[in-house]
């Protein structure tokens, strides 16, 4: 069965591919032609209701979604669900991490959260949800080069390297996007009518 994962981020698709190896589920890119939905929702949960309803919609089928952010203590959940635009609109990663570097200055406590929130929609818009977290600590500065987005600044409990200085393989056993995947198994290939 094909599912349109509504991303243009080829990280995040590249990501997905290696973890989500489910029977009978190939997942698909979001066209290159596809709607961006405006993520106006305040929680995880709802943008990445937004997404997957709107391509599940346009494409009449089946369209899976995440949203994902990083929360930190200190700033009281931000950035958040802003986290990609945390810097504002068209800000890159490395103007993202120096900012959250910034705000962070000085503070003492450095736990933060990842937190991924899946959303399967079928063409009608009825929507079924898994979510993932991996909590960790904020660096007090980039450590690595792969991932994306505050891989070089996130490091999860346990761990005394950074996501940014883990290869994908490794990334994965933490990873709140694996988390939200591995929660997601079970119901969504109910609903997929594959379980």
């Amino acid at each position: 069965m094909r599912i349109w994962l509504a991303t243009h981020n080829p990280g995040k698709v590249k990501e997905f591919r290696s973890l989500l190896h489910w029977p009978g589920v190939e997942l698909l890119p979001a066209p290159a032609d596809a709607p961006e939905a405006p993520e106006t929702g305040e929680t995880f949960e709802a943008n990445a209701c937004e997404k997957a309803v709107l391509l599940a919609r346009t494409y009449g089928g089946w369209a899976m979604a995440d949203d994902s952010g990083l929360e930190v203590d200190a700033l009281g959940g931000a950035p958040g669900v802003r986290s990609a635009r945390y810097g504002g609109e068209g800000t890159t990663s490395l103007e993202n991490n120096a900012l959250l570097l910034q705000n962070l200055s000085g503070a003492a406590n450095r736990r933060a959260r990842f937190v991924c929130v899946l959303a399967l929609s079928d063409r009608e818009g009825r929507t079924t949800f898994a979510r993932g977290t991996c909590e960790g600590t904020i660096g007090f500065e980039r450590k690595g080069a792969a991932g994306f987005g505050y891989d070089p600044l996130f490091t999860p409990l346990g761990e005394t390297r950074t996501f940014g200085e883990m290869t994908e393989t490794e990334k994965s056993r933490y990873s709140h996007r694996a988390q939200a995947i591995l929660a997601a198994r079970g119901p969504f290939l109910e609903r997929l009518g594959l379980a």
